[in-house]
């Protein structure tokens, strides 16, 4: 059914592009008879470029698991509270841009700061490529602006970490050890209804033998949790041993590099000037406010052409 969904919207994709630039041609005809149809022409052209290079963002993505769904958690780094609120100021910006691309979102597990923002989030993006997509925001990030939590208005510098595995379905057999596994269960600290902070129903799965973690808390059942929390272990086992036969680790050593200097994949400055550079890519954008707001295709689609050899423009 997910080979017949994704072949269905590739015919369909096909068929408006070729009507679109029939209707183009057909204004072209238009404008050489003398109609004033310059507007409708930019309309058209600027909508085609849209949907093209979402196209091109498409046939990018090849990878083994890039069409699967996404399990995404962030980790605030040095900086305390003013790390905790750029966690958050990413957990946001990751969410609307999921909703741009028509995903369903679900937030398993959420542990707020003291103060401000979030001491760990994992999520998952579900929607055809969010794997294959995210791996762009897999590493460290680093945020440079005037503190809103510092008195003196003085200039700080914040980091978070990405990490991004694909969802495993039942297809796949992952198999786990019990005597590998501790299992902790606690009582639920974000937001949620009023049984939420009255059980110890979320479930804190860590294995062993190589230090993974996953949580969930979102659920009011404990079995619930655990079965979710579960599912998320083996989804990060199973990329990590994929990771290990194609014996390409870069992405699974970024999400192990210290959360500080020197070991960011991305800039995000605030002041004293406004600029976002993808130190990979070395792509630049001036528009930090659409960034934060969830537009990253450019950022994506950059980093899927440098996966694939080519120079970023």
């Amino acid at each position: 059914m997910r080979e017949k969904k994704r072949l269905e919207s590739a015919l369909s994709t096909e068929a408006d592009l070729s009507r679109r630039s029939d209707d183009i041609q057909a204004y072209f005809d238009l404008a050489r008879e003398g109609e004033n149809v310059t507007a409708d022409i930019r309309r058209e052209m600027d909508s085609l470029g849209a949907l093209v290079d979402r196209v091109e963002t498409e046939t990018l993505l090849s990878g083994e698991n890039d069409a699967r769904n996404a399990i995404v958690t962030i980790h605030p780094g040095a900086g305390g509270t003013e790390s905790q609120d750029w966690a958050d100021m990413l957990l946001r910006m990751y969410l609307r841009w999921a909703e741009r691309q028509g995903f369903q979102t679900v937030v398993y597990d959420y542990q707020p700061g003291e103060e401000a923002g979030v001491k760990s989030v994992t999520f998952a993006v579900n929607g055809e490529y969010a794997f294959g997509l995210l791996t762009s925001e897999i590493g460290v990030h680093r945020l440079v602006r005037i503190s809103p939590f510092d008195q003196a208005a003085r200039r700080h510098t914040s980091f978070a970490s990405v990490y991004v595995s694909p969802e495993i379905d039942e297809t796949i057999e992952v198999n786990l050890k019990v005597e590998d596994l501790r299992i902790d269960t606690y009582r639920s600290s974000g937001k949620g209804g009023q049984h939420v902070n009255t059980t110890d129903s979320a479930v804190r799965i860590t294995h062993l033998p190589t230090g993974l973690v996953s949580s969930c808390q979102n659920e009011r059942s404990q079995h619930k949790n655990k079965e979710r929390a579960m599912s998320m272990l083996r989804s990060k086992l199973y990329e990590l041993e994929l990771e290990k036969k194609r014996e390409v680790t870069r992405q699974i050593e970024d999400s192990k590099l210290d959360i500080d200097f020197g070991s960011q994949i991305r800039n995000y400055v605030l002041q004293p000037y406004r600029l976002i550079k993808d130190l990979r890519t070395k792509l630049e954008v001036g528009d930090v406010d659409r960034v934060i707001d969830g537009d990253l295709a450019p950022f994506m689609r950059a980093y899927l052409r440098m996966r694939r050899g080519e120079k970023t423009a």
